[in-house]
């Protein structure tokens, strides 16, 4: 019996914490050149900064903004091999500010010319990893009803789509909603469906499908999508419904989680709560930040991170009776290694 693909999460998405200094240093301590990098401000009203290795150095995408690639010199200055360097641009790098930096790996590039593979209907080049089921894909918008090839071959679950070009809301495609739904990660507001996202299709192990609307598929605009697909004991992008009590829902991921983005979909509002194993290190304190607000990190304990899952640990707002939220989950390590030897919750 398999019980994961991958042994030792962290050879493909670490995080590393670290304090900022105004000035220049360099990142260490990712464990690996990385792909793409997601910093966020624990103490200060900072915005999220997203950078990767398609869209190169200087040109962050915030999370919490619809604002378009923008290039600054001063922030990301180089992706090195075991981390990063950075500039003395205030949201990542502060002064005695307090840091967290999410990263993620990914591995060969490919360019599909789509007309000579017959893969896709438009023309996309990116990056891949089927080992850590992530890649990164950079396309020009047409408008119109469109096929991409992911360069995976399993189909994505997730996927954040930004036009770079423009000012507009990041999209979100998750396997929990209908293939006709989408959601914004930049908002606290309910997805919403229209054929015009994704043509009501479903992603398949080649490409994912795109409609005419313009947060997805803005004529003549350049596209980035970030796309991850499960893979056993490593990832886990699915749902829940929420009980309403204070020792709430327990959910399977399979792994114990080192990160975990969990958002509402059933009722109005509710923002992108994010988790991880780093910023506190112990269940009773994992604090949230919100990948749809510069806020600072709050407190309190809402989940725990388990050696199988993860668990809610509130029973009001999101976490209502009757609630459905969906998630994205990323591991520590497996439940059981593919040897069979067991993990241990922390």
């Amino acid at each position: 019996m398999a019980y994961t693909t991958i042994d030792d999460p962290t050879d493909y998405f670490s995080i590393v914490l670290y304090t900022g200094n105004a000035g220049t240093q360099s990142i260490t301590g990712v464990g690996f050149s990385p792909s793409l990098v997601w910093i966020k401000s624990r103490n200060d009203t900072n915005s999220h900064y997203l950078f990767d290795t398609i869209r190169g150095v200087h040109n962050p995408l915030i999370a919490d903004h619809t604002t378009a690639e923008n290039a600054d010199t001063d922030t990301l200055t180089s992706f090195d091999s075991d981390g990063f360097s950075i500039g003395d641009n205030t949201g990542i790098n502060g002064s005695s500010d307090t840091e967290v930096v999410w990263n993620w790996k990914s591995g060969t590039s490919f360019s599909n010319d789509a007309s000579s593979t017959g893969i896709g209907s438009i023309d996309s080049s990116g990056i891949f990893s089927n080992d850590a089921g992530f890649s990164i894909v950079s396309f020009v918008g047409t408008g119109s009803n469109a096929t991409v090839k992911h360069g995976l071959n399993s189909a994505p679950a997730l996927i954040f789509f930004k036009d770079r070009s423009a000012t507009k809301d990041w999209f979100v495609y998750h396997q929990s909603y209908s293939p006709a739904t989408g959601g914004k990660l930049n908002l606290d507001v309910n997805p919403s469906s229209d054929s015009t996202y994704f043509q009501n299709t479903a992603t398949t192990s080649s490409v994912f499908s795109i409609g005419s609307a313009n947060t997805v598929n803005a004529s003549s605009n350049n596209m980035i999508a970030y796309c991850f697909a499960e893979k056993k004991g490593y990832s886990k992008f699915g749902s829940y419904v929420a009980n309403g009590n204070s020792d709430n829902a327990f959910v399977y991921t399979g792994f114990k989680p080192a990160f975990v983005i969990i958002k509402l979909t059933s009722h109005s509002g509710g923002g992108w709560e994010i988790v991880d194993n780093k910023r506190d290190g112990f269940n009773g304190e994992n604090h949230r930040l919100y990948a749809n607000e510069y806020a600072v990190e709050g407190s309190g304990n809402d989940y725990d991170l388990l050696s199988n899952g993860f668990k809610v640990r509130q029973s009001g707002g999101s976490q209502q009776s009757g609630r459905t939220n969906i998630y994205m989950a990323f591991a520590e390590s497996p439940f059981v290694n593919s040897n069979g030897v067991p993990n241990n919750a922390r």
